[in-house]
C-alpha cells in the first residue's frame, strides 16, 4: 500500500503529456484496503491535511483492531436508523426524540436523492469525494443551498450513529463543503401592525392569530392548545403539548418547550372562551369536525380578510388623497418573532424571553433575536459613556 500523501493531477493538467504539474487539484490521503483496492481520501488542498487525514484513518483502524464492521449498504442503514430514531433508541445531537415531522422529512429527502444514487453502497465505502460530488451536482442542478443541506442532513445523522456503534470507522459526510443557505429575514411585525392585523379579521380567527401574536407559541403548540391550557385567573398559558398531523398530539419541541406564558392585556381582550366546553376541547379548532384548526384554512382567510381591508384602505385613502397605508400579511410563525420582538422592546431580560419563547439555551435566543436586542455599537457606547460618567463622578 502506499505510504503518505499523494499529489492529485486535474484532467488537463499538464503532467499527462510528461511536462512539470500546473494544477492544483490538491492532495490525496491513503486510505487502507478496502474490497475495492487501496481508497483515497477526498480532495484536500494543502499536503499537510492530506497526510493528518490519512493519520486518523490508520488511528481509526488501529483502534478498531482486526475486526471487520459488518457489510451492510446505505440503503439498509438508513431504514435501520429510521427505525431506531422512530422509536426512541437514537435521539438528536441534544439529546431529545426526534419529531415525527423530522424523520418524515428525513424519509422523503432519502427516497427522493439519496437512495436512488447511493442504495448499492456499502457505508463504509461512501467516500467524502462521492458526497462532494454529489452536493456539487445538486449545486449545478440548481437546487437551493437550504435543499441541499437538508438532503444532506440524514445522511450525516446516519453516520454520526454508525461510527459510535462501531459500524464504520471514518465520517464522510464531517468536512463536506456545503453551499451557505442565507435565510431571507424573518418578517416581523410592530406593536401597531400587529393590532391593525389583528382588528382585520373574524371575530373567530382573530384569537388564534393574537395568541400568536402576543404569547409566541408555535404552529403546533397553538393547534394542541386546549382550553384548560389557558388559565385567565392567573393570566397564564400552559403549554403542555405539541400536534403533530399524523400522530396528533406531541411532546413539544425540547423539554424547553414545555413552558408558562403569561396572558397579555391585549391578548386577554381578544381571547374568546365563553361558550359550554369542557377543559379538555381545543381552544382553536376547526370549523367541522372538532380537530385542531388547518393552517392552510386559516393562513388564507386572513389574507382574504386582509386583501378586503387594503381595499377598502385603497378606496378611503383616494377619497382623501393621500397615500393608503396598506397591511402587510404575515404568517403564524412569523407573528412569534413579532413576540420576541415586543418583549426585546418593552426591556424584558433575555433568560425570561428564553422561557417564554421555549428555546432550549440562552444561546439559541440570542442566536435568533440578537439582533434585535440593544447593543449595537452606537447604543453600546453611549450606554456606557454615561455609566463611566456616573461611576467618575463617585471616586
Amino acid at each position: 500500500m502506499a505510504e503518505g500523501p499523494r499529489k492529485r493531477h486535474s484532467r488537463d493538467c499538464a503532467v499527462r503529456e510528461g511536462r512539470r504539474c500546473n494544477c492544483s487539484a490538491g492532495w490525496d490521503g491513503v486510505d487502507l484496503p478496502r474490497s475495492g483496492g487501496p481508497q483515497v481520501a477526498p480532495n484536500r488542498r494543502p499536503e499537510s491535511e492530506a497526510g493528518s487525514w490519512q493519520a486518523d484513518a490508520k488511528a481509526s483502524a488501529k483502534a478498531r483492531g482486526s475486526r471487520s464492521p459488518a457489510p451492510i449498504t446505505v440503503e439498509q442503514a438508513a431504514w435501520l436508523w429510521l427505525e431506531a430514531a422512530r422509536s426512541g433508541h437514537v435521539r438528536d445531537r441534544s439529546g431529545y426524540q426526534y419529531k415525527p415531522g423530522t424523520l418524515r422529512e428525513y424519509g422523503r429527502v432519502l427516497c427522493l436523492r439519496v437512495l436512488p444514487k447511493f442504495f448499492s453502497v456499502g457505508l463504509g465505502d461512501l467516500t467524502r469525494a462521492d458526497l462532494q460530488e454529489f452536493v456539487d451536482g445538486m449545486l449545478a442542478g440548481k437546487l437551493a443551498p437550504s435543499t441541499i443541506r437538508n438532503t444532506v442532513n440524514p445522511l450525516q445523522a446516519i453516520y454520526r450513529y454508525a461510527v459510535r456503534r462501531e459500524l464504520v470507522a471514518i465520517n464522510p459526510t464531517r468536512g463536506v463543503e456545503l453551499p451557505l443557505a442565507r435565510g431571507r429575514r424573518e418578517r416581523i411585525a410592530t406593536a401597531a401592525e400587529a393590532a391593525r392585523l389583528l382588528d382585520a379579521l373574524s371575530d373567530a380567527d382573530a384569537p388564534i392569530w393574537a395568541t400568536a401574536f402576543y404569547a409566541g407559541l408555535r404552529r403546533g403548540e397553538l393547534q394542541a392548545l386546549r382550553r384548560s391550557d389557558i388559565d385567565l385567573g392567573r393570566a397564564e398559558i400552559s403549554v403542555q403539548r405539541s400536534w403533530d398531523q399524523h400522530e396528533g398530539p406531541i411532546a413539544p419541541k425540547s423539554k424547553a418547550g414545555t413552558r408558562t406564558v403569561p396572558i397579555l392585556g391585549v391578548l386577554r381582550q381578544r381571547l374568546d372562551l365563553r361558550g359550554p366546553a369542557s377543559g379538555s376541547d381545543l381552544a382553536f379548532k376547526r370549523d367541522r369536525g372538532g380537530g385542531p384548526f388547518d393552517p392552510k384554512t386559516i393562513n388564507d382567510r386572513a389574507k382574504r380578510a386582509w386583501e378586503a381591508a387594503n381595499e377598502r384602505e385603497g378606496e378611503a385613502a383616494e377619497r382623501e388623497g393621500r397615500e393608503p397605508d396598506l397591511l402587510q400579511p404575515i404568517t403564524l410563525h412569523e407573528c412569534r418573532h413579532t413576540f420576541a420582538s415586543l418583549l426585546i422592546d418593552a426591556g424584558v431580560n433575555p433568560k425570561a424571553i428564553q422561557e417564554f419563547m421555549g428555546h432550549a439555551t440562552i444561546e439559541e435566543t440570542f442566536s435568533r433575536y440578537g439582533h434585535l436586542m440593544p447593543g449595537a455599537r452606537a447604543q453600546a457606547r453611549a450606554l456606557v459613556d454615561a455609566y463611566m460618567v456616573t461611576a467618575l463622578r463617585a471616586v
